[in-house]
């Protein structure tokens, strides 16, 4: 025999079985045959299967939605994956920005108090965006990737078993038929011999199926490793972001003066030396009750006195150290000024407890 009657043969076997298949599929589905049912436990199996696969992709897609929120950068992403090359590096977001406030602040003069501040805003904003970038190559080697691998090899797999083991099913179901149809003898002990093979090859399909589908729960135990360290990048870049800004609302609190005549200044004059947690932006609003210039006239007269007076406090402030006093906003606490301290502090008291408080946090009472 030689190939091509070889390959002939094949082809006219392959759709006789497909013929067979088709006819059993469709009266089952008209109500005119029995069908195999599986048994309990693997249709359990199966149907964890789907909702592991289906619950993966959603969440797989919607990750991907957080870390890249922008739908052509994604997608671009995606193509540059597909054809193996690497994606060119742009600025994200924060990074961006950061670099507009740097660009103003040079622009506006570094020894100007707004242009000052907003080239340490634009420092920061630029290690925001490079902590985001941080998050985004950890969660897509640790968390993304395994979920994507599920889903295009082992489900796929998976897929691929379930289809056979279907073939195999409606195999067995159409030769039980063709024995039930069989009158004579000899057509009976043919049919009877397919049905013995034909169940023989449905059993070992369904215990490899099996198999394989119990294998999901490995997969959910793999996934929650993962979700562990997707958490864990999370935690990582909200503290770094956290840390960030919490250092840059030291450096940007300033004594008011300093901020009131920023439009006087040169851009050769030096910013006064920032150490207080406050912003700017909150500053100028840090005088509800009292006009600017009360504010420093008496700020002014309580430095050169040896008096106390009593303030409003308008902002809560956690403390740094020890040395510094802790702060909730609206009560009113006793505050003086000691020899060669730093202008953006006084001393404040409450009750037997005492320390450096930072002045565009209180208001003065009369």
């Amino acid at each position: 025999m030689n190939i091509m009657d070889f390959n002939v043969k094949k082809l006219a076997a392959d759709a006789g079985t497909f013929l067979s298949r088709a006819v059993q599929f469709t009266e089952e589905k008209l109500g005119q045959a029995e069908k195999t049912e599986l048994d309990a436990h693997l249709e359990n199996l199966l149907s964890k299967a789907e909702c592991t696969k289906l619950w993966t992709e959603k969440i797989m897609k919607q990750t991907e939605v957080l870390l890249q929120p922008n739908p052509n950068a994604r997608i671009e992403e995606f193509v540059y994956e597909k054809l193996d090359r690497k994606a060119p590096s742009r600025m994200n977001n924060p990074e961006l920005l950061g670099q507009y406030m740097i660009d103003a602040g040079n622009e506006f003069g570094p020894g100007t108090a707004y242009g000052n501040a907003l080239i340490k805003c634009g420092e920061t904003q630029k290690r925001i965006g490079a902590a985001d970038r941080e998050l985004i190559q950890t969660s897509a080697i640790n968390f993304l990737t395994p979920l994507r691998n599920f889903i295009e090899g082992d489900y796929k797999t998976i897929t691929k078993e379930r289809k056979l083991l279907q073939n195999k099913r409606l195999d067995l179901d159409a030769a039980k038929t063709r024995l039930k149809k069989a009158k004579v003898a000899e057509a009976r002990a043919a049919s009877e011999q397919e049905v013995r093979i034909t169940q023989s090859e449905f059993d070992r399909q369904a215990e490899i199926t099996r198999l394989l589908l119990e294998g999901i729960s490995s997969t959910h135990a793999h996934h929650l490793r993962c979700l562990n360290d997707f958490v864990e990048a999370q935690m990582t870049y909200y503290a770094q972001c956290y840390q960030y800004m919490l250092d840059l609302q030291k450096q940007l609190g300033s004594f008011p003066s300093a901020f009131l005549s920023n439009n006087n200044q040169s851009s050769t004059t030096p910013v006064q030396s920032v150490s207080s947690p406050s912003v700017l932006a909150s500053t100028s609003a840090s005088l509800p009750s009292v006009s600017n210039s009360m504010l420093t006239s008496g700020l002014s007269e309580l430095k050169s006195s040896s008096g106390s007076r009593k303030a409003r406090v308008l902002y809560d402030y956690d403390a740094a150290n020890s040395s510094e006093l802790s702060l909730l906003a609206d009560e009113v606490i006793t505050v003086y000024s000691i020899p060669g301290m730093d202008s953006d502090w006084l001393m404040g008291e409450r009750g037997n407890q005492k320390g450096k408080v930072p002045i565009t946090y209180l208001e003065l009472l009369n």
